[in-house]
């Protein structure tokens, strides 16, 4: 064993004794240690709340998760309904504009062929008009047929029907300023040249108020009685005066006309005036202007041209073929291509 240094103190001498405690800092350090207590059940008693808080909280934000899960699975189900739906939509939608694509053809293909039905109508109402006006006399049936297109052409309003609706007010206007044809005036001169036929005096009829020459006893004053030698001479000369006339004819088969072929010529003049009558009053206009046109022929080349009646019967046949061409219906030409050339789409 080592053995301790010789001047090493004792353990009574080393420790120094401790001091005695006083009273008061016992009662401090109790205190201090109750307030330590107190405020350690305080802490405790907080945490124990705090603890059970954040259970509660924990089991709230586990209820809270589940519910958001369910409405999160919710959400993707709706969400998948919803994409669905959207799927169908589009497709209906597509069916829709493929329909609403084939209705627009079939409405425009209607229209198109609304357009061409008006067109064609328009067009055989006009020309049935015009038979009727020419079988009539009367332009009402074409100013009738007129004002029905203009309103059905304006009811359709089609930009492609413009031209057709021009046309037809330039033929209206053209069938307004047209001059009105009086069947019945022209009907009275008709009658009148065939009461003119009897007094009409042909180129080679013997006039013998125009070609008498007066005897010597006319000549002058009272003359004396000729001798009965020169009475029979003046009777012999104006028997061949009678037999022999000179004048100028500027047609020769005038001249050749028998009295008998003269009375024939007249009833064929007469014939004439009556058969353009009864063509006028059969519409057959052709017919009654070739007629009077043969007859103011017949007047030229075989009447007297110095006379009255034949001025006046040359004068009646030009009103009769004035009349005449008054009397002819108009065309509606303008308003027919112009319907030929919409129902041809151009």
């Amino acid at each position: 064993m080592t053995s301790m240094p010789e001047n090493a103190p004792t353990s009574e001498s080393a420790i120094p004794m401790a001091p005695a405690l006083r009273p008061w800092k016992i009662w401090l350090a109790l205190g201090m240690a109750a307030v330590a207590l107190l405020v350690s059940v305080a802490l405790w008693q907080k945490l124990a709340h705090i603890q059970e808080q954040l259970a509660r909280q924990s089991a709230d934000a586990g209820q809270q998760s589940l519910e958001a899960k369910a409405w999160a699975k919710q959400a993707q189900d709706t969400v998948k309904d919803s994409a669905a739906r959207l799927g169908l939509v589009e497709a209906r939608l597509g069916e829709v504009a493929l329909q609403r694509s084939q209705l627009e053809e079939l409405m425009q293909s209607l229209s198109r062929s609304r357009d061409e039905n008006l067109v064609v109508d328009i067009e055989a109402a006009l020309r049935m008009a015009q038979q009727q006006a020419q079988l009539t006399g009367s332009v009402e049936p074409l100013l009738a047929a007129l004002k029905s297109a203009q309103q059905r052409v304006h009811r359709a309003a089609q930009p492609r029907l413009a031209p057709v609706q021009r046309a037809l007010e330039k033929d209206l206007d053209r069938l307004n300023a047209a001059p009105v044809f009086d069947l019945p005036g022209l009907l009275i001169k008709l009658d009148e040249g065939v009461a003119l036929v009897d007094g009409l005096v042909l180129a080679n009829q013997n006039q013998a108020a125009n070609s008498a020459v007066p005897g010597p006893a006319s000549v002058g004053g009272a003359q004396p009685a000729p001798s009965w030698w020169m009475a029979g001479l003046i009777r012999f000369g104006e028997q061949l005066r009678g037999l022999v006339r000179v004048s100028r004819i500027d047609s020769p088969e005038a001249a050749l006309l028998s009295p008998e072929q003269g009375f024939f010529l007249r009833e064929n003049l007469k014939l004439k005036f009556l058969n353009a009558r009864l063509g006028l009053l059969a519409r057959q206009k052709d017919a009654a202007r070739n007629d009077l046109g043969s007859a103011a022929v017949m007047v030229r080349r075989y009447a007297d041209a110095s006379s009255r009646k034949t001025t006046q019967m040359l004068q009646l046949l030009e009103q009769a073929g004035l009349q005449m061409k008054a009397s002819e219906m108009p065309h509606l030409e303008a308003s027919l291509n112009a319907l030929s050339t919409a129902a041809a789409g151009r």
